[in-house]
């Protein structure tokens, strides 16, 4: 499995550890409580850990590709205001702790920044990176996953997936690199030793009998629309409850089989997402077999800026039962 350790993927693996054993840190000093949390202005919750997953991750990619575009979730503006200073002391302490040795202030907030910059449609070459996609879980102590992709003339060429809650073997920790036409692998997060000899092929479930498919969908019933979607798990005949998982994790999942079909169904019809949130995940199930494509059954377009604005949903599966889960959505089959 050498071929996915090119320079992109050894940058991504470390920055990805980093950032996951800071989250890990966090995540145990949390236990559930939200009062360390910044409400945004869309009024979804920011942690600590956020920040401080982007701070060293946008750090390892300056220093590898000094002159590729970070287009990640995290800004400092409100990081910066006097009322959040001791939230702001902390991601500086985790960096330092994380990094061995003490992290400037001025640093670690140019770190973060250097994501919050927006390109311009039609970059040939940036990176998206959702330091922590799945807060709320993240919150509650359930799944989350960290998301890093690398987009080229509007096309995911590569991406990672850190998912710290996600089982393999008896342990805990999965670490997922997916190359465009090369596949995709799987290998333990931790330890930090795990090398390339420990990486494994990761292949979707090859079923295609939608009656056995085991589907996800976001946690929270706000970010898809969850009375939709149980139509069209009653049309296809699912007998399986639905795996409710935060963040992209549910694109791991449908990758190695865990799940057959992830349905993120708009709420609202003018809702556009984000390409940070689909990025990674869209290349590792895409690479382990998969399809994944909007609601309507179009390719997802990333090549429109920091929103999918050619695309509605996101439907993802294993490829086999693609076409009769848009079937029940009532929609025409392209591509």
């Amino acid at each position: 499995m050498t071929e996915y350790f090119h320079e992109e993927a050894a940058a991504a693996i470390r920055a990805l550890r980093e950032a996951a054993s800071v989250c890990r840190d966090v995540q145990a000093s949390l236990a559930g409580r939200s009062d360390g949390a910044i409400s945004k202005q869309d009024s979804s919750p920011v942690t600590v850990a956020d920040f401080a997953s982007q701070a060293l991750i946008c750090r390892r990619l300056a220093e590898s590709f000094p002159h590729d575009a970070i287009v990640a979730e995290e800004g400092t503006s409100q990081l910066r205001q006097p009322d959040h200073d001791a939230q702001r002391a902390q991601v500086i302490q985790r960096v330092g702790d994380t990094l061995g040795t003490p992290a400037r202030e001025a640093d670690v907030l140019a770190w973060i920044d250097r994501g919050a910059g927006r390109r311009l449609p039609g970059a040939d070459r940036f990176w998206t990176l959702d330091p922590i996609d799945g807060t709320k879980g993240f919150i509650r102590g359930d799944h989350y996953a960290i998301a890093l992709a690398l987009i080229e003339k509007g096309r995911v060429v590569f991406g990672a997936l850190a998912c710290p809650r996600m089982a393999l073997g008896s342990g805990k920790g999965v670490l997922m690199l997916a190359r465009r036409d090369r596949g995709v692998v799987q290998m333990p997060l931790w330890p930090a030793s795990a090398s390339a000899d420990t990486a494994q092929p990761v292949r979707v479930s090859p079923s295609a009998d939608p009656a056995d498919a085991v589907f996800c969908e976001s946690y929270e019933p706000g970010h898809s629309d969850q009375t939709a979607s149980a139509r069209i798990a009653a049309r296809l005949g699912l007998r399986r409850s639905p795996l409710r998982m935060d963040g992209q994790a549910k694109y791991a999942a449908v990758a190695r089989g865990d799940a057959m079909v992830y349905m993120r169904l708009p709420t609202q019809a003018d809702y556009r997402e984000n390409i940070w949130d689909h990025a990674a995940g869209a290349i590792v199930v895409a690479e382990a077999g998969g399809r994944v494509t909007d609601v309507r059954g179009e390719p997802l377009d990333f090549s429109c800026g920091p929103r999918l604005e050619r695309n509605s949903g996101i439907i993802a599966s294993n490829g086999a039962v693609h076409g009769p889960v848009l079937e029940a959505m009532g929609r025409k089959i392209k591509g």
